[in-house]
């Protein structure tokens, strides 16, 4: 059961990359419409970024620590690392291309 439930947050980690890569598209597509430049258009795509990604990964992270039932220190700490975890495999695919 233990497996399974490793797959499953996999699963979902390695979705989370690819909507965070679309994510990123549409950040783009966003600031294009609004016809955003230069310093307004940087500070919309972080902040875009930003709530695509803590909505992606974090959320998943999250999930998995209440399946933990982690409270407190644990959860932050669990949480943090996952979506460090979950975000690394995404640098290195940056950095292979």
């Amino acid at each position: 059961m233990k497996k399974l439930s490793t797959l499953v947050a996999l699963g979902l980690i390695a979705l989370s990359n690819v909507a965070f890569a679309a994510d990123a598209a549409t950040c783009e597509s966003k600031a294009t419409d609004k016809k955003l430049a230069g310093a307004a258009k940087n500070s919309f795509m972080k902040k875009c970024e930003r709530e695509a990604k803590a909505s992606g990964a974090g959320a998943a992270c999250e999930t998995q620590a209440a399946d933990k039932k982690l409270k407190g220190a644990a959860k932050n700490s669990f949480v943090k690392k996952c979506t460090k975890d979950a975000s690394a495999p995404a640098a290195a695919a940056s950095a292979a291309k």
